[in-house]
């Protein structure tokens, strides 16, 4: 019993104890507020006394007008300063868009002038495909447009409303595209015409017979004097000399070899070939051979060399062009590529 009333007393001290903090504490807190109150609410006198003899001005604050009046102060040099920061900066970036928006007015410029000669190469590609096409007799799938109006870039194709918004040279881009996609497939016919032609200069001899089109005619087709004789008479072919022997003969088409021989008194060792449409060709005088009678070779495959054998007064290629049983000039023939190259251009 005596530690149970022990223990009663003990706890009653300590509840007046607790107690007692907390009074203190609430006693210091309300005077402390109390004295901020008073210290805030003290008035003090700002007297305006003027050099003159004039009213003498009276001005009452207090310590929370003047702690309100900086708080203010600093708050609006504050905002001040955030909006001189701020305006800063957005002028920083406004300065770097109005060079990029520079830069992107003078690309676009350049994409203009760029655009509109690219019109303007397209135009004479249209009329130089347009041309190339009517030479080669190919129905062209590209249809013409007017002539130019007032020098408008657009009126080289199609005219057409551009949408608003949009700016005329995407319009001509657009054209322009549609154009060259057009002209895909006539390109594919010209092509074609060509890797016919092609194969058809390779069938007949039309190149020249000496590799690397060294050398120069030394005697033409037709009538000449006899170097032997001093008697005119008609030279059936062609000679060319390179000045020296050794230089390689090459076939001027494709063809087979129908003959490899000898002929003492006349082209000496001579080769043969038998070409389509009714083709034959002779080199005649030959150093040495590099085929086989019975043998098929291709354009510009070497046969042989320039020699001086048989009846010959030096190194040089007697070469001549069959159609049948007829001899003709091979100078026509020789010219066949070069020709159409001039009146390609």
């Amino acid at each position: 019993m005596v530690s149970v009333h022990e223990y009663k007393r003990f706890e009653n001290s300590l509840v007046q104890q607790v107690k007692g903090v907390f009074a203190f504490f609430i006693r210091g807190m309300a005077l402390f507020f109390k004295t901020l109150f008073r210290t805030i609410t003290r008035r003090y006198t700002v007297v305006l006394v003027p050099h003159s003899e004039k009213k003498v001005y009276n001005l009452q604050i207090s310590v929370f007008s003047i702690c309100c009046f900086f708080l203010v102060l600093t708050g609006i040099i504050g905002v001040i300063c955030w909006y001189g920061v701020s305006y800063n900066n957005t002028r920083g970036v406004l300065v770097s868009k109005d060079s990029r928006l520079k830069d992107t007015q003078a690309s676009l410029d350049q994409l203009r002038d760029e655009t509109a000669q690219l019109l303007r190469a397209a135009k004479g590609f249209e009329t130089a495909l347009g041309s190339t096409l009517a030479y080669l007799g190919a129905d062209s799938a590209i249809q013409k447009t007017g002539d130019a109006a007032s020098g408008d870039l657009s009126s080289f194709f199609d005219i057409n409303e551009t949408p608003a918004g949009i700016l005329p040279e995407v319009g001509d881009a657009q054209r322009l595209r549609g154009y060259l996609s057009s002209a895909v497939e006539p390109l594919k016919e010209i092509a074609t015409l060509l890797n016919s032609q092609s194969a058809l200069l390779t069938e007949i001899p039309s190149i020249w017979p000496i590799r690397g089109g060294i050398g120069h005619i030394s005697m033409f087709f037709g009538q000449n004097e006899n170097p032997f004789t001093g008697q005119y008479y008609i030279h059936k072919g062609i000679d060319m000399s390179t000045y020296r022997q050794g230089d390689p003969i090459v076939a001027t088409a494709d063809g087979q070899v129908v003959a490899v021989e000898y002929d003492q008194d006349g082209f000496g060792n001579n080769v043969i070939i038998r070409h389509k449409h009714g083709f034959y060709t002779r080199y005649g005088h030959m150093l040495s051979f590099r085929v086989k009678a019975g043998q098929r070779v291709q354009q510009g495959e070497v046969i042989g060399y320039i020699g001086n054998t048989g009846l010959s007064t030096g190194p040089h290629l007697h070469y001549e062009v069959h159609i049948g049983s007829d001899v003709v000039d091979p100078y026509k023939y020789l010219n066949i590529r070069s020709s159409i190259a001039r009146t390609g251009r």
